[in-house]
């Protein structure tokens, strides 16, 4: 087999190998006869809710089971056909099997994502937070350079991006400012993202033209939807009304009306600056019960519970994912060592990569290149 085509081989390899981790494939009918006896029951629908669960996870097992197998059927039926076309040199079967194995590839990986945003809040849509750090107007602008790019990452997957509140830099920049993406798995994709994100540069505010390193937090927290219970006792939470700080302009209202909720037993503060008194307390009081959710979530999780403590502060010691332009183009996430040169794309929101080597980890513990080798 040609030297591509067994490329395409391999990587649909990997991929069904995280597949059957992700599926525990082994476990995988014995599971599903339980589900099919549990269907059967004839009080089942006595508790409709419960039912309706089952009845989804059923449908989860039953297509995750077809996925894997299809995949690697189709694979073996192609790898086969290519053998038998250069046994009988019919290079027209051969150059059919190999476009087949490409497409079948490109599938695969995508099957691979999408096996691994199944977390509770995952298919939510987020909230996100980013605050500038260290490094005074450098880490404003480098703020509002992160803003930029997860808009754009955003806008290629076709979410909606909704501005909450911004507060600009005193001289370039955003010190903070918080979006709300909405999407299918919008939270999924981002959760990975927090953290500390480290800059190193020229500096264009830097006459001398010296190096900076800087830095910028990133918060990501799911949108709660209806179906999730979160209390809030009115004591524990002071409401400030305040005008807003922005600067006007495309993305920031600038009003009187804008809103701050201090959640005083967790130290919790969320803002809004909509143009409505009432929008921005609606707002608010969802964005702090997303965090409470979140803080929920963490205590479930000890991968994701680390991956938020390591957000710390946004200075030396804490990040997660370095992005180099001088003296050499590089991007590299600190947590699975996986690294780009193509820091432009990045920038321009190219973060599929970065992101889906995060949610590999955070489903094996270990790296994709580690999953294959254990």
């Amino acid at each position: 087999m040609r030297a591509e085509a067994q490329n395409f081989a391999d990587e649909i390899n990997k991929s069904l190998e995280l597949l059957a981790q992700r599926l525990d494939v082994e476990t995988a009918q014995h599971r599903l006869e339980e589900f099919n006896a549990r269907v059967e029951d004839p009080n089942l629908w006595d508790d409709a809710e419960a039912a309706q669960k089952l009845m989804r996870d059923r449908q989860a097992l039953v297509d995750a089971m077809a996925t894997y197998e299809g995949i690697r059927t189709e694979l073996q039926d192609n790898v086969d056909l290519i053998e038998l076309g250069e046994m009988e040199e019919d290079t027209e079967v051969v150059a059919e099997a190999e476009a087949a194995l490409k497409k079948l590839a490109a599938t695969a990986a995508q099957k691979e994502l999408e096996a691994l945003l199944d977390g509770e809040a995952d298919a939510n849509d987020t909230f996100l937070e980013i605050n500038s750090g260290a490094g005074g107007t450098e880490s404003c602008d480098w703020a509002s350079m992160l803003a930029r790019m997860y808009v754009r990452w955003a806008e290629r997957k076709g979410y909606k991006v909704e501005l909450q509140a911004e507060s600009a830099g005193e001289e370039a920049g955003i010190k903070s400012a918080t979006y709300k993406v909405s999407g299918h798995n919008a939270y999924g994709w981002m959760k990975s993202e927090s953290g500390v994100h480290r800059l190193v540069r020229i500096s264009p505010f830097d006459s001398a033209a010296k190096r900076h390193t800087s830095f910028t937090s990133v918060k990501v927290y799911p949108v709660v939807d209806d179906n999730i219970e979160i209390e809030v006792n009115p004591a524990d939470i002071r409401i400030d009304t305040y005008r807003s700080s922005g600067g006007g302009g495309q993305h920031v209202n600038t009003t009187d009306s804008a809103v701050r909720i201090t959640h005083h037993p967790t130290g919790i503060v969320v803002t809004s600056s909509e143009k409505s008194q009432h929008q921005n307390r609606d707002i608010a009081m969802k964005a702090l019960k997303s965090r409470l959710y979140q803080m929920e979530l963490d205590k479930r999780s000890a991968l994701v519970n680390e991956a938020h403590e390591s957000a710390g502060d946004a200075g030396w010691g804490n990040q997660i994912r370095s992005y180099v332009l001088q003296p050499y183009q590089m991007v590299k996430d600190l947590r699975t060592n996986y690294e780009t040169s193509d820091t432009k794309g990045v920038l321009d929101g190219d973060l599929d990569g970065l992101m889906a080597a995060t949610l590999a980890l955070a489903v094996s513990g270990k790296s994709r290149a580690e999953a294959q080798e254990g």
